[in-house]
């Protein structure tokens, strides 16, 4: 049986790589999974040999506050690629980490398939060369990277992007308010803190003191809470914040964005999946000054949004750092809602993102590449 390594260090890649595994399952060749993964990926027969929670950091000096617990995995892994010689090692996203393992399972001569390329179109371009000189090949998620890609020789394929058969609606709006006890007759406003502790205690408490700041009882209000997340942590926070008229919602992520009225979302790759579903949104970052100040030094983009950068202009409102305050917030989602016309223009512009994603099968193209770099 063939062995493969995976590393998918965060959540959304342990979501995607699940999607590969069980397409790969369906299939006639038999692999032996194992690696860096999380639960999604190990209710498809993945055994996870680290504590994929350790791996959820985000932010300059947060790595660097972890730097000996990844120094610790490098060699870890150096020791089981070296011993178990997989047939193939599997990256996904994660660049940090995984371009220094692709270094290392190319001079093991163990073939490499990245997924999720490093965005080296937005900071550290010279990753790029790192892709062609220690990678067999790239899968790439968004429609602009393989002819980048390809100017330099660097094997690609474009997958088509993981969330377009990774979304759906499995009820409809009033099966998710009687199952969520939600009031049908209010506007629903819904609140997505992020999947990181470090998001929860950056943007949960902004986000809080901005629903005080609404006094009309038109408005409901939702908060998103992930399983990735210390609950207690969570829990805390709201209790404290003694903040009336508001829904956890620990399930039907997608539900939740389709039929909420407006959303603010943690950027990352929630705010694509918002656009994706067509909802109008503002997208929400803060970091530490440190890690933020060292990010703007570095990355070359004036957007930060998937959708802004996939549409290639600003459709949707980002509020960074010390814009990223209760005020501004709240100031952002009563502009929508009292203007009827700059709700309808930002759908128009979101769904335009269907077309520029594509239509592909991103769990199979990337299982077709598996089986071929397998068996070379």
């Amino acid at each position: 049986m063939k062995k493969i390594f995976w590393l998918a260090g965060e959540n959304s890649g342990d979501l995607h790589a699940a999607n590969i595994l069980t397409e790969l399952n369906k299939r006639k060749i038999k692999y032996q999974h194992f690696g860096v993964g999380g639960s999604r990926m190990e209710s498809k027969g993945f055994t996870s040999l680290f504590e994929f929670e350790k791996f959820s950091v985000m932010g300059f000096l947060e790595v660097i506050k972890h730097l000996f617990f990844f120094l610790s995995v490098e060699k870890k892994i150096k020791e089981i690629l070296t011993k178990q010689k997989p047939s193939l090692l599997i990256l996904i996203d994660y660049p940090g980490l995984n371009l220094r393992i692709a270094r290392i399972a190319t001079e093991l001569k163990i073939p490499v398939l990245y997924y999720i390329c490093p965005q080296f179109w937005a900071w550290k371009s010279k990753r790029i060369f790192k892709l062609r000189e220690f990678t067999s090949h790239v899968a790439c998620i968004l429609p602009f990277e393989k002819p980048l890609l390809d100017q330099i020789s660097v094997n690609a394929t474009y997958t088509g992007h993981p969330i377009a058969e990774e979304i759906s609606i499995s009820i409809n709006r009033e099966e998710f308010a009687v199952k969520h006890h939600l009031n049908l007759q209010k506007k629903w406003i819904s609140f997505f803190p992020g999947s990181r502790d470090i998001e929860i205690k950056k943007l949960l408490p902004i986000f809080l003191e901005t629903i005080k700041m609404f006094e009309n009882q038109e408005y409901l209000f939702l908060i998103s809470k992930t399983k990735t997340i210390d609950s207690v942590l969570f829990d805390n926070i709201v209790q404290q914040s003694k903040v009336k008229n508001l829904k956890i919602i620990e399930s039907d992520n997608y539900e939740m964005m389709k039929y909420s009225d407006f959303l603010v979302i943690t950027s990352g790759t929630a705010t694509l999946e918002a656009a994706f579903l067509e909802t109008p949104l503002i997208i929400v970052y803060k970091t530490s000054k440190i890690s933020y100040y060292i990010g703007k030094k570095l990355v070359k983009l004036k957007l930060i949004g998937l959708p802004n950068i996939i549409l290639n202009k600003l459709v949707v409102p980002e509020l960074i750092q010390e814009e990223a305050n209760p005020k501004r917030i709240y100031s952002e989602i009563t502009s929508y809602f009292q203007s009827p016309e700059k709700m309808i223009t930002m759908k128009n512009e979101l769904s335009k993102i269907h077309n520029l994603l594509g239509k592909k099968s991103s769990s199979k193209v990337v299982s077709d590449l598996i089986e071929k770099l397998t068996n070379e």
